[in-house]
């Protein structure tokens, strides 16, 4: 059964955590310094917020498959849907090994589809999606831009 992906960006990690876990009624279930993860089941959601985005806000959504084959399954999805789909494959991100793609909707929010296959003891150094997402220079690994974003909050590429 697939899990639906939420990533915000957040300025004060701490805070953040109180807000949701009363929100959620629950803790997270991966806390680090720069990032916290609940595992919901209801309702089913992957809900991560980290300090590593640009400015505070939606990060980008997603899909989380179970499998292989739901991960097949997501990626027909993707095609079907139109865009232009960056393959990543095997990476280190957000503390956890997995095979991941992404895509842009039509309004420009970032759709990452993916399958974790294990943990991994660090963050992740952003060179994947770096360079899966260049024209956006924005993901759940990447460093905050070094130029501000638009003030629009759209996901025009930054000089």
């Amino acid at each position: 059964m697939k899990r639906f992906h939420v990533h915000v960006a957040v300025d004060d990690l701490t805070k953040s955590i109180g807000f949701y876990s009363a929100l959620f009624a629950a803790q997270p279930s991966v806390i680090r310094a720069d990032y916290a993860k609940w595992m919901l089941d209801d309702p089913r959601v992957n809900f991560a917020i980290s300090t590593r985005g640009g400015q505070p806000g939606l990060d980008h959504l997603g899909i989380q498959a179970e499998s292989g084959d739901e991960l097949k399954e997501i990626y027909f999805r993707l095609h079907a849907a139109g865009g232009n789909i960056v393959e990543q494959g095997l990476t280190s991100c957000c503390y956890a090994k997995s095979e991941k793609s992404w895509i842009d909707d039509p309004a420009g929010i970032s759709w990452e589809a993916f399958h974790t296959t294990g943990a991994s003891t660090d963050y992740g150094d952003g060179s994947g999606e770096r360079g899966a997402r260049v024209a956006h220079e924005k993901s759940c690994c990447s460093p905050a831009p070094e130029v501000a974003a638009p003030a629009c909050g759209c996901s025009q590429a930054l000089p």
